[in-house]
Formats: structure tokens, sequence, C-alpha cells
């Protein structure tokens, strides 16, 4: 199942540039930009982008479980890191991938900046530029209160371009860095470099077709593509990784997930045109199962389901998205066996067991409700940064007469999309309800003071 959540605010160390310029913009008030949109969860696609970041996430000498990969609706072509060790990816940038390749090296070069501190060290661009700017503020002020408003107000800009210069530069310095590094890890994985130039030509590409200027890097963030391409293909041609083709299977599954994303976040019709009904293979199949069901013709949509069920019968995720679609379509008893089918073949994907959390609570059964309990505490043991999940968990407990559990599960809810407001009433009244002292109302505590903590601070900063 693909699901789309809200995101919260998130903040954000290296973005693209029109962040990049914000930031500058606002050096004199301190402000941070922020990054608000739809986060997708969808237990086949990031499973694929564990195992196929594996190989170069050990490369780069980290924890596998440590990385976390997260994918942004957004039909861009983007990447880039936050706080910890989590890696973002446009929506737009698998789904205008060729394959695989070219995503282990997106994630490669991301990877860089993680290992390069990047996160911490952007603070370090800040506050040089940070510095000119507050200089040549303070300088242009003075020059205006002694009667010269013209020369102070051509300092103070002056000193906003010498900031931006000075920031532009850093960030162009820690891409340079984090392309070589990047280029490290591909050939110590033993993975080709091709993937890369070719995603780098398609970013030149699109740079042409804008009219960007490609014979001057000042006001930009990043290197130049064409020195990118020409610095990283030298680098790649000496790798033996050069000439190797991809895992054939890990293609496979990359196709199949580019497909089910177009399915989920594009028109119907652009999927169409990318997966004619002419075209019978597993992921044109899964593009149309969404966009068939998108487009309100269950039946359709089922039809393809059970195509591919017809190919690989004990696919969960072919499972998965059949109980989708009747669930989806008010078909909720017929849901069910398809979506337990799948949880026993693919026990350690919390996000189909929620799905199936989902459909028994719908049944209204009581039987039904007892089930789903223990399925999604089940679930957010294993993930419990699932809002979803929480919201389905809280009905059942609240079917069960269980009001302080329910009004944790809401709060757990509210506290991960962001909303202090929402989550401290449903924590309070947990704590109220719960014997103190045990795990739960430890929880519950804890949702008080970070939601109490977060209020405080958006008043200040009101």
């Amino acid at each position: 199942m693909v699901g789309r959540i809200p995101a919260p605010r998130i903040p954000v160390g290296r973005v693209a540039l029109r962040a990049a310029l914000l930031l500058i913009a606002t050096f004199a008030f301190g402000v941070r930009p922020v990054l608000a949109q739809s986060i997708l969860r969808d237990a086949e696609t990031e499973a694929f982008m564990k195992d196929m970041a594996r190989p170069l996430v050990e490369a780069a000498g980290l924890e596998p479980k440590s990385v976390e990969f997260v994918l942004v609706q957004d039909e861009s072509l983007n990447a880039f890191v936050t706080g910890g060790q989590n890696v973002f990816l446009h929506s737009g940038t698998i789904a205008q991938a060729e394959g695989v390749n070219q995503i282990e090296g997106i994630v490669a070069h991301e990877l860089g900046h993680i290992t390069g501190g990047h996160n911490v060290r952007f603070a370090d661009g800040v506050k040089g530029a940070n510095s000119i700017s507050l200089v040549s503020l303070l300088l242009g002020a003075a020059a205006i209160a002694a009667g010269a408003g013209e020369a102070g107000m051509g300092i103070m800009a002056g000193g906003q371009q010498a900031a931006l210069g000075k920031f532009l530069a850093y960030s162009r310095n820690q891409e340079s860095s984090t392309d070589q590094a990047g280029a490290q890890f591909l050939a110590k994985a033993g993975i080709s470099g091709r993937g890369s130039i070719e995603f780098f030509k398609q970013i030149q590409n699109q740079e042409y077709r804008y009219a960007i200027p490609q014979d001057d890097s000042y006001g930009r963030t990043h290197p130049l593509s064409g020195e990118r391409i020409t610095m990283l293909e030298e680098l790649y041609r000496k790798s033996p990784a050069w000439d190797r083709p991809s895992d054939p299977a890990l293609e496979k599954r990359f196709q199949r997930v580019k497909a089910k994303l177009i399915g989920f976040v594009s028109e119907p019709a652009r999927t169409f045109q990318l997966y004619p009904e002419s075209n019978l293979s597993e992921p044109a199949r899964y593009a149309r199962a969404y966009a068939w069901h998108k487009s309100a013709f269950p039946d359709r949509a089922a039809a393809e389901a059970d195509a591919l069920l017809k190919i690989a019968p004990d696919d969960p995720y072919y499972l998965e998205l059949k109980g989708q679609i009747l669930l989806e379509s008010g078909r909720v008893k017929e849901a069910i066996e398809p979506l337990r089918r799948a949880v026993r073949l693919a026990p350690d994907q919390p996000l189909i067991a929620s799905l199936l959390g989902h459909a028994l609570i719908s049944t209204e059964d009581k039987a039904d409700a007892e089930e789903a309990k223990t399925i999604l505490r089940t679930a957010v043991a294993r993930d419990n940064s699932n809002p979803f999940a929480w919201y389905q968990l809280g009905i059942a407990y609240e079917r069960d007469g269980d009001e302080p559990r329910a009004a944790l599960a809401s709060a757990e809810r509210y506290n991960l999309m962001g909303a202090p407001q929402m989550a401290l009433p449903n924590a309070r009244r947990a704590v109220a309800g719960l014997k103190a002292g045990t795990p739960d109302w430890l929880r519950a505590q804890d949702i008080v003071l970070v939601s109490e903590d977060e209020m405080a601070k958006q008043k200040k900063r009101r």
C-alpha cells in the first residue's frame, strides 16, 4: 500500500538553490528554512531502498539499520539529507530515473554528505556568511544614521551579496567533496558509476531546457553539471566496476517500485500514456492497477491485481494491492483474506499489518476489532512512526472501552503529525487514566512534556 502522510516541518541542512537563497535572504533574522511536504510510505519501496543501499551504506562505514530512506512527494529531481542519517528522495527522482544504477549513484552521493558531517558543518558556512551580513548591516546603519542614506544602503546590499557568495562557495566545495566520496563508495561496493553520469546528464538537460547558465558557477549551490560530469567520469572509469551491469533482480524490483509510484502519484491519463494496456509486463499492470483504482474503476483495478497474482500468487505486495483495492472499494470482508496472506508472507512489514488492522476494524465486528488490536500493537512496536497505525489502534482501544489507551494512541498520532495542541490534551487524558509508573503512563508523560515544550517554542516564535 502506497500511503501519503503529512510530514511535520523538518529542518533542512542542504536543499536546492531556492532554499539556499531563502536562507541568505533571512540571515539577519536567524530564520532557518523548513520543508513541509507529504511523505509517502510503502512497504515494498522501503524494503527495496534498504536492500539496494546496503552495500553502499556498508562501503561508507555506516550501520545499515541506522540509515533511513524517506520518500517525499515532489515531482522535481532532488535528494537531500537532514540531521542524523536520514536520506530523503523526491518521488520525481524515482519516477524519472531510468534504472536502479542511477538511484545507486544518487544514494552514494547523499551518503557522502552524511559521512562528511555536512549537516553539522552546514552551520560553519552560515556562520561565515552571517558575519559578513551582520557587519554590513551595522556599517550600513551607521552610515544611514550619519546622514549618508544611499551609501548606507549600498554597504548593506554589498554585504548581502558578499555573504551570498561566501555561502554558495562553501556549498559548492561541500558538493565537490561529496561527489568524490560517493565515487569511492560506489567503487568499494563494486557498483558502476555509469548511472550517476546518466543522471547528471538528465539534470544538465533540464538546465538547458530552463535556460540555466552553464558557464558560470557563481550564484549556484552546486558546481556546474558539465564540470561534475567530466570530473566524475574520470573517477568512475578507474573503477573495475565501470562496465559491470546492474543486478537483474534489483533492476526488476526497481522497475516495479517505479511503476507503482507513478501509478499512485500521477494523473491516471499520464499513467496510461506511460503504461498502455498493450503493455502486459508486471510493472505496467502494477501502475495501471493504481491508475484504475484512482479513476474509480475498482473492477478494472482488481483485474490487473488478479493478473499479477496469477503470475506470482504468493507475492505479499500483490496480495496487499488486491486487499487495498477491495477495502477502499467497500468490499471489506473480501479484503481481509488477501491481507492476512500478505501479513503471513511478510511478517516483518508493519505497513501491511496496519492495513489489515484497518480492514478488521472496518467490519465493525467486535471479534475482528480484538484481532485488529493485537495486529496493530505489533505493527506500532515495529514501526512507531506511522500515524495511520496509531489512529487505527486508537479506534480499536475505544471500541474495547479502553479510553486511556485510546487517548494515548491519539497523542502518539498527533505527536507524529507535529500537532502538539492536539497531542497535549490526549496525553493528559492518558496520564489521568493509566496506572502510574507503567510504560504507557511514562510514555504519555513524555508526550505531555514534549508537547508543552513545542507549544512554548511556537508561542515564543509568534
